[in-house]
């Protein structure tokens, strides 16, 4: 890394190197974040020599109350280095970029809405705790509560990298507060994912291939928002995926924003499929329901979030539906590159 800053840096100091601004914006932001990286490194490195330093005077001069400051010192250290170690994972072509998730009730109305709505809430506290930005971009009240489908920016270094990990089912078992019996119910939604691509990717979408439908936005937006028909909805008829966008003030807005949503989504699934021809590819979901999920969150009768795919299990389902996901994405992560 050090010898590609190197090289950025001469680049940099090049005649004409300033005449081509986005060629020189982007040459900037990568030696910005290869020095973020380098400084981590080096910032970590520091760490781990100033704890070899305290252990040598433990063991010289033992001192009670130097051992509590070198257990806290370590397990720090120890958390750091599992993040960088996760860091290193993220080696896809993509995986820096920003995340677009969209979170679909499946069959069972308020329940499955309900659900939906738990899963929106766990990714928005995932991505505070991380520090990344986010934004609603679509949301789909549900009748009586919860949301039937919602689409939210995730922005940040690597949030596509770990959210990647997300795309599913996932599989809700719980006493249901909206059955007066008290039965125990199954309720599942879904979760796709893709990366949010820069602007200078180009795509070809023909207009023949959309169609642009405009409505009014639902829930809260102010007065503007909902009394007009500002919200857009585009469907690509040749795959058939659907994006819709209504937070923004103007339908201008909106329609830029479902345009580059769905240019990520035709993208994600090239990519996916390792095709050419964006018309020759059908998205393709599974069914949200039963032998299809990812993950399963059990209330009842007793706690515990499973991942099949890993086997990772966490019994502490209040940390993970407040958030608490990275257990499940490093085992991911380090499943596919083992």
């Amino acid at each position: 890394m050090k010898l590609e800053i190197a090289d950025l840096e001469q680049q940099q100091t090049a005649e004409g190197f300033w005449d081509d601004m986005e060629a020189s914006s982007k040459v900037l932001q990568k030696t910005k974040q290869l020095k973020n990286k380098v400084d981590k490194f080096e910032t970590l490195c520091g760490e781990r020599e100033d704890l070899l330093v305290l252990i040598e005077m433990m063991q010289e001069e033992p001192d009670e109350s130097m051992e509590d400051e070198i257990q806290s010192a370590y397990a720090q250290l120890a958390e750091k280095l599992e993040q960088m170690k996760l860091d290193t994972l993220l080696s896809g072509p993509y995986d820096k970029n920003n995340a677009i998730i969209a979170l679909h009730a499946g069959a069972g109305g308020t329940e499955a809405q309900d659900w939906a709505q738990m899963l929106m809430r766990m990714y928005l506290r995932w991505a505070e705790r991380h520090g990344f930005g986010t934004k609603v971009l679509d949301l789909l009240d549900g009748e009586e509560a919860g949301v039937k489908s919602a689409s939210i920016l995730i922005e940040g270094e690597n949030a596509y990298g770990y959210l990647k990990c997300e795309k599913g089912v996932h599989r809700l078992v719980r006493i249901s507060p909206f059955d007066a019996s008290g039965r125990r119910h199954t309720s599942f939604a879904s979760l796709d994912v893709m990366p949010e691509f820069d602007d200078d990717i180009e795509i070809n979408i023909s207009p023949e291939d959309l169609r642009v439908d405009t409505y009014r936005a639902s829930g809260a937006g102010g007065q503007h928002v909902n009394k007009t028909e500002s919200a857009v909805r585009i469907t690509h008829l040749p795959t058939g995926v659907v994006v819709s966008c209504q937070t923004e003030r103007s339908q201008i807005q909106n329609r830029e924003t479902a345009m580059k949503m769905l240019k990520s989504k035709l993208l994600e699934i090239a990519e996916r499929e390792k095709m050419e021809k964006i018309e020759d590819i059908k998205g393709e979901m599974k069914e949200i329901g039963w032998g299809s999920q990812i993950r399963s969150y059990v209330f009842h009768p007793y706690t515990m979030a499973k991942d099949h795919r890993t086997d990772f299990e966490v019994g502490n389902i209040g940390a993970v539906m407040d958030g608490d996901l990275d257990g499940f994405i490093q085992a991911y992560l380090k499943a596919n590159v083992e």
